[in-house]
């Protein structure tokens, strides 16, 4: 989810369809956690327009997301070490660790990393531009946490929360920490805010049916499905 120009929340699909010059004006992502799908392009992205860029990417993420990273990915075996490359004093990348409940102001604009209940460390992001904010949940299942902040924000304007599986995956939802339309529904009921409300996630294959169980399962938030390159202005 591209932010801005120069900020990019998860590197998962996507990044792909941006141009080279679009890419080289990402300068910080923001993790939320390990699993391949929330970090698979950025090898890719450093790879292709490290040696376009003046300064490091930084990729944000919790303490037990960059080990990952350190351990399983830029470790010179699986992909190299773009830390340390193409000299240590001005690498291609860098990490900068954040914590749950830490806010970052990059140019006038509050990231705040929201606690996310998944099968391993996570985070989900609040974006707020001052105007409005936008909540990203992550990969989460039952979080009680994550209600407990957005029902703080003062100028809510977009939801954006995960349904990975349709209703009869949901033994598999409760294993794996994920929502399904039972589940979102549970959930839902959770926020005090009007907002927004748009459903990512969603298994190909299971799209449409998950979409109409998630309709079904509530009548008042009319959620939509998140598009492909949709906008956000806020």
């Amino acid at each position: 989810m591209l932010l801005d120009d120069d900020v990019l929340i998860d590197a998962g699909t996507g990044v792909g369809d941006l141009t080279l010059d679009e890419m080289v004006r990402i300068d910080h992502v923001f993790v939320t956690h390990s699993h391949l799908d929330h970090i698979c392009s950025i090898p890719f992205l450093v790879d292709t327009v490290g040696h376009r860029r003046n300064t490091p990417l930084m990729v944000y993420a919790i303490g037990e997301t960059l080990d990952a990273l350190r351990t399983h990915l830029f470790n010179d075996c699986i992909w190299p070490d773009f830390t340390i490359l193409p000299q240590p004093e001005a690498p291609y990348l860098q990490y900068r660790e954040i914590t749950r409940g830490e806010t970052v102001s990059l140019a006038g604009r509050k990231i705040t990393a929201l606690a996310a209940n998944h099968l391993v460390p996570a985070v989900g992001y609040c974006l707020d531009s001052g105007a409005a904010s936008l909540v990203f949940t992550g990969d989460t299942g039952p979080n009680d946490a994550l209600w407990e902040f957005v029902n703080g924000i003062v100028n809510l304007r977009y939801l954006i929360i995960e349904t990975a599986f349709s209703n009869h995956d949901y033994a598999i939802a409760m294993a794996s920490r994920h929502l399904c339309p039972s589940l979102f529904a549970e959930e839902i009921r959770k926020l005090r805010l009007p907002a927004e409300i748009f459903i990512t996630h969603l298994k190909p294959g299971d799209m449409e049916l998950t979409m109409s169980e998630v309709a079904n399962a509530v009548d008042a938030c009319q959620p939509r499905m998140l598009e492909h390159g949709q906008v956000f202005e806020f």
